[in-house]
């Protein structure tokens, strides 16, 4: 008998409790590194972007999109909030570096169009208020929520604006209850 003969016989087998953690170790190193590098996830608590995303809805962002591309407006971000920063916030962005965004009889205008924005997917028209105009900063984002009469947004905060390196990931798809592609 050669010598990796008697090894082989003689070897213990390996108890199954063994590979089931092994198992159990690569697949939380998985998550763990899906979760801190490529995407984020995250619950949306209130009725603040309804019809688009309701409140409990699940939602998956990519934490890469912003490495390739610049936010653009129509895009629906997951972001530290300006007053709370260890709160994520899911809103939609508005208003551009540079932008002038002007609040005015329940519409939004963009650097002084007379025509208003074209929000689709906004709930319902939203409620005329005082006049509000922001002028966003250079490396800043103007975010509303979609359901506007029920939103606390860039409107309301003492901090109106999204600065880019605060944007933690740009949102794809709604994964709970059912998938539904946000894009």
């Amino acid at each position: 008998m050669t010598e990796s003969e008697l090894n082989r016989e003689t070897k213990k087998p390996r108890p199954a409790w063994l590979d089931w953690l092994q198992i159990f170790a690569v697949a939380a190193v998985l998550a763990f590194v899906l979760n801190t590098f490529l995407i984020a996830n995250a619950r949306v608590p209130t009725g603040s972007m309804i019809t688009t995303i309701m409140p409990g809805d699940r939602v998956i962002g990519s934490r890469l999109s912003y490495r390739f591309e610049d936010p653009a407006r129509g895009d629906i971000i997951i972001f530290h909030a300006p007053d709370e920063p260890e709160t994520l916030y899911v809103k939609r962005i508005i208003g551009l570096p540079g932008d002038k965004v002007t609040i005015r009889d329940g519409h939004v205008y963009l650097n002084d169009s007379e025509t208003p924005l074209e929000e689709s997917y906004i709930k319902e028209p939203m409620k005329p208020a005082a006049l509000q105009e922001f002028q966003v900063p250079e490396g800043a984002y103007f975010c509303m929520g979609d359901n506007r009469n029920g939103s606390v947004d860039a409107r309301y905060w003492k901090n109106h604006y999204v600065y880019r390196d605060k944007i933690v990931a740009k949102v794809l798809f709604r994964y709970w209850p059912g998938i539904k592609s946000l894009k």
